[in-house]
């Protein structure tokens, strides 16, 4: 398989003047960006970075974070990206656990930086006069090699080498790192062209962070495709939105948060959006009621709901996600899945069709990684018998679709009975008056946990009537929340995901209102 420095050159010498990167009123063709790669990767190895070594990298989504990604699978540098929002600690951990000599950041993240006690033992590159820095982006960038070898950079590195190390949010302990070689990178945006059915010249929104695997994926992919990537370095609905009209954007990879804040933004009604011909999520489900308003509004010729992670890009693909709402199709293309019984030890304790389980996955597959970084222990708790154990529940229906329910976890155990919230917030989702719903279980004295759910409403309702609306629904009875709390907001990860233990451990705000709390009859 090729490596991806390789890849890109096949771009370059197909299509060198075909518009590659937009940021701003930068706007780069791929001959041009290839040049950019090239001095970049020149200033990498000035500062002594040889193939293998780690980068440390906590920027935006601008054009800089996306050149530093290529020039590193030019160079044969593992690029290390970090959520530029990372506390001091964070940064510390990862600089000290990657092994890091070199840190590049700019004014978003300065301070974490500057604070970080890691940071301070590594050469700090930074942008747009950033305080703290040893070198600046531009000094980097005027390194010269001998020759043309700084404009015309070739790979040196192979399919095997390791690519990019992604560090999954360590929610409950310290992130772990999950390097990805080369080959691995490669087979995952090829899965990604495959399966959302792009064609060359496709042009996508740059939105999800380059720290992240749905942001990595959505670059590689435009690349593979001759394709454009508009960068957005913070999100911002109506932006994004003026960058769809002004640069014809025709496929959104988006996690579901951020479809709820385009269509909620007052410009989108009078926004041309009729270039988008593809719609993509992944990061978090996607509720009922969410699901037919993108449909409604964007009218996709396809809709696709992804499911994977960063250990294994695809676990499941399903190309036509409103005719089943909630289902995440089947396996990737590279990929073979299994359901578990939740207190499987053994990859051979299969679930019945429709019995909730523990998702697992070969690692075999072209996309899958080999193990975390330096943590045999977390090795040894997620992976067996070559089965990657995600700790993600669901089930499989009668027609062999997977239907994602939550996180082990996440799982609400009230009056002895294994309750996901996945399935209570689909039906909530489709009440008129709920904008957003998050559901979790709170310790109860009776019933061990009571299902609660919080509730962002878009409109006045009462708990009583969300009540009613939930009895009249399929939901059986011993899910219906017992309790509600109206919020102000639910609180996410940058990536969209919903923080469930903020809301058990009470970090949320109450809407200014009597009626913030509501419970209904525990006892019907």
């Amino acid at each position: 398989m090729l490596d991806l420095g390789r890849t890109f050159l096949q771009s370059v010498e197909r299509n060198p003047n075909a518009l590659a990167i937009v940021d701003g009123d930068v706007e780069l063709t791929y001959s041009q960006w290839y040049a950019r790669i090239g001095r970049v990767a020149a200033g990498l190895r000035s500062l002594g970075l040889e193939r293998g070594d780690r980068l440390i990298v906590v920027l935006q989504n601008r054009w800089e974070m996306a050149t530093l990604h290529w020039a590193c699978q030019f160079a044969g540098i593992v690029i290390v990206p970090v959520n530029w929002r990372a506390k001091p600690e964070e940064l510390d951990h990862t600089i000290i656990d990657a092994g890091a000599r070199v840190v590049i950041y700019e004014p978003a993240s300065a301070d974490a930086v500057i604070t970080s006690e890691a940071a301070r033992t590594t050469t700090r590159i930074g942008l747009d006069d950033v305080e703290g820095a040893t070198r600046s982006f531009e000094q980097l960038m005027a390194t010269q090699e001998q020759g043309a070898a700084a404009l015309a950079p070739q790979p040196a590195a192979s399919a095997d080498d390791y690519s990019v190390m992604l560090y999954t949010s360590g929610t409950t302990g310290l992130a772990k790192g999950v390097p990805r070689r080369h080959r691995h990178e490669r087979a995952a945006a090829l899965a990604h062209v495959a399966q959302n059915l792009y064609r060359r010249g496709e042009r996508t929104l740059g939105v999800m962070p380059l720290y992240h695997t749905m942001g990595v994926r959505s670059l590689l992919a435009m690349a593979l495709i001759d394709g454009v990537f508009v960068c957005v370095r913070r999100w911002n609905a109506s932006f994004a939105l003026h960058s769809i009209a002004k640069y014809g954007i025709t496929c959104l990879y988006l996690v579901p948060t951020l479809y709820h804040d385009l269509l909620a933004a007052p410009e989108f009604a009078r926004t041309e959006i009729g270039s988008i011909t593809k719609l993509g999520f992944a990061g978090a489900p996607m509720n009922d009621g969410l699901l037919k308003r993108c449909s409604a509004a964007f009218r996709p010729e396809l809709f696709v709901n992804h499911y994977g992670s960063s250990e294994v890009y695809t676990f499941s693909v399903d190309q036509d996600a409103t005719k089943k709402p909630g289902s995440a199709g089947r396996a990737g293309i590279n990929t073979r899945l299994r359901i578990v019984t939740l207190d499987a030890s053994s990859s051979g304790a299969l679930a019945r069709t429709g019995e909730e389980g523990q998702i697992i996955a070969e690692l075999a597959g072209d996309e899958a990684f080999e193990g975390y970084w330096k943590r045999p222990d977390a090795n040894a708790r997620a992976i067996r018998e070559g089965w990657y154990f995600t700790g993600d529940t669901g089930y499989l229906d009668a027609d062999g679709d997977l239907y994602v329910t939550g996180r082990v976890d996440d799982m609400i155990i009230s009056g002895g009975e294994n309750i996901s919230p996945v399935d209570i917030e689909s039906i909530l989702s489709l009440h008129p008056a709920v904008d957003e719903v998050a559901v979790v279980g709170l310790k109860d004295e009776r019933w061990g946990q009571r299902v609660v759910a919080f509730i962002k409403r878009s409109c006045a309702v009462e708990a009583t009537a969300l009540d009613e609306f939930c009895r009249t629904s399929d939901l059986v009875n011993f899910k219906r929340p017992r309790e509600y709390i109206f919020v102000n907001a639910i609180p996410k990860s940058p990536v969209g995901k919903i923080l469930r233990r903020k809301l058990s451990s009470g970090e949320y705000a109450p809407e200014n209102s009597a009626d913030g709390v509501e419970e209904t009859d525990k006892n019907a």
